[in-house]
Order: C-alpha cells, then structure tokens, then sequence
C-alpha cells in the first residue's frame, strides 16, 4: 500500500481535476451550488478518511462522485421527510424508490439523461449569472471550477481572504436567494447575456495572469492556465458559438509568449526583443485553429 503522504498527495490530484464535475453533479440534484460545494467537500472528507486505510480505489474520481452523490440524495430524503415542499425532491425520492439496486444513483442519473458535461457547462453559466458582480463571478469560478482554495485566490488578487471568502459566500446566497436555475438558458437573448458574462469573466481571470495589475511578479502563469483551461472547457461543450473559439484563439496564442515575456530576474521583455524559439508551438498551433474554427467554414 502507498505511503500516507503518497495517498494525500493522490487525493489532492484528484481533487483538483475532478472537483468541478463532482460540484456540477451534485449541484444539478440539489440546485443549490453552495450546498454541492458542501457535500462535494464531504466526500473529499470522507476520502481522507478512509483511502489511508483502505488504499486507493480503482477509479478515485468515480469514487468521490459516487459518494457525493449519496451525500446528496441522503440530504433530499432528510429534506423531503422535514418539510417535503419540493415537486422535484419528491420525485428524486420516487425515483430512489424504485431503483434500490447498488447502482442507484447511475440509475438515477441516466433517468434525467444528462452527461457531465452538461453538468459542468451549466456550472460555468451558473457561476457566472449576471445578477452578480465582476469580483463575485471571478471568485466563484475560480473557487467552484478551478477548485483553487479561498486563500490561494486572496494571493492571486493581492486581496485579504477575508474579502474573497466574503465575495464568494454572497455570491452563493444570492444565486440561492434569486432562485437561478441550475441550466444553461435557451438560445436567444438570455443565453446571449449569460455568454457575454462567461466569456468577460474568463477573459478577466487570463488578462489578470498575464499582466498582473498589482504585486512584485510580472505574470501569474497560474491565473493563464486557468482561463486557458475554462475557455478550452465552454468551448468543448459549446462549439457552435464563434465568440468561445475566439477568445480560445485570443488565449492561447498570447500564452504561446509566456517563457519568453520574462528574462531571469522575472523582468519585463518587448515582444520585438523577445526570443521567438521560446514561444510555444503547440499553442500557437492551437490557436490558430481556435480561430479558424471562430470564423467558420
């Protein structure tokens, strides 16, 4: 069996890929994404606990999202059996019902015949409701998507922690307290505004990690990768919008610079001083047909 600093640093990897699509999960089952960060949270617990001893499962994500999953479904049934108000928590229950085999909870999944990613765009859309502001968004995402802790994002903003975690916790509130639907809204005007603020928030988050606005570093390369990594995200599950394979392009061709922006004392280089072998081809290669892709056949 690993050593117990090997399983930690195991579950922490995991943690970081799948944690965005346990939250997304679990939030369209309880359609409340404070409380899916809750009980995804649980399940990072209760991973802790039991992979020392145990060891690590086959599949270590399938395993979190299971047991998020139970979570969640434990926390409708106690919900419905307290106030039993929900429509929709009644049926979760009448569907459990009837499915008590060990797979239950895949059961009930393939009952709303939604996959993950689904789950995930409908988090980014959700994340980033207009209803809340720019700082408020840009928390949320990163927190729920990037699965980054409340300090490291207070580090990356040069901001106290106190304020993240402040931002963040009324961002939850007023998602829940406004009713917004866990969904990604229909083509037309709504799904146009919802767009414009997904887009400005990743965007934000790139601009903030490659010309940082305050502190001693010249870049965030962390921030860059995050918006890199939530643009290539929206636009797998959104390819037909030209305005994502767009900023896609945008992103990965001014990442393709980030080795030879700095010298070796982290200052500033000019793009005509810069050495063009340490550009990075990939990227550049990736945002070429990002952009070909914006602009159509």
């Amino acid at each position: 069996m690993p050593e117990r600093s090997e399983i930690h640093r195991a579950i922490d990897a995991v943690w970081r890929i799948e944690s965005a699509k346990i939250i997304a999960v679990v939030a369209r089952m309880v359609r409340d994404v404070g409380l899916a960060e809750e009980l995804a949270q649980d399940a990072l617990v209760a991973a802790l606990e039991h992979w020392p001893v145990d060891g690590l499962p086959d599949k270590p994500g399938a395993w979190l999202t299971t047991t998020a999953k139970r979570r969640a479904l434990d926390r409708l049934r106690e919900h419905a059996l307290h106030e039993r108000k929900h429509e929709e928590i009644g049926l979760d229950l009448e569907a459990l019902q009837q499915h008590v085999e060990p797979d239950f909870v895949d059961a009930l999944d393939a009952a709303r015949q939604d996959d993950i990613g689904d789950d995930l765009l409908r988090l980014i859309f959700t994340a980033c409701h207009p209803l809340l502001s720019t700082e408020a968004r840009v928390a949320l995402t990163l927190r729920l998507l990037g699965g980054l802790s409340t300090d490291e994002i207070a580090r990356a903003f040069l901001t106290a922690e106190t304020t993240v975690a402040q931002r963040i916790v009324r961002a939850k509130r007023s998602l829940t307290a406004a009713r917004v639907p866990f969904e990604v809204p229909p083509a037309g005007p709504a799904r146009a505004e919802r767009l414009a603020s997904v887009l400005e928030v990743i965007y934000l988050i790139f601009n903030e990690g490659y010309s940082a606005t305050a502190g001693d570093d010249w870049m965030r390369p962390a921030l860059c990768e995050e918006a890199l990594r939530l643009g290539r995200v929206l636009a797998g599950l959104a390819p037909d919008e030209p305005e994502v394979h767009g900023l896609v392009a945008l992103m990965e061709i001014q990442a393709s610079r980030t080795h030879a922006r700095t010298d070796a004392q982290g200052r500033p280089v000019l793009l005509m001083a810069q050495d063009r072998s340490r550009w990075d081809r990939l990227l550049i290669r990736r945002g070429l047909a990002a952009l070909q892709r914006a602009a159509g056949p």
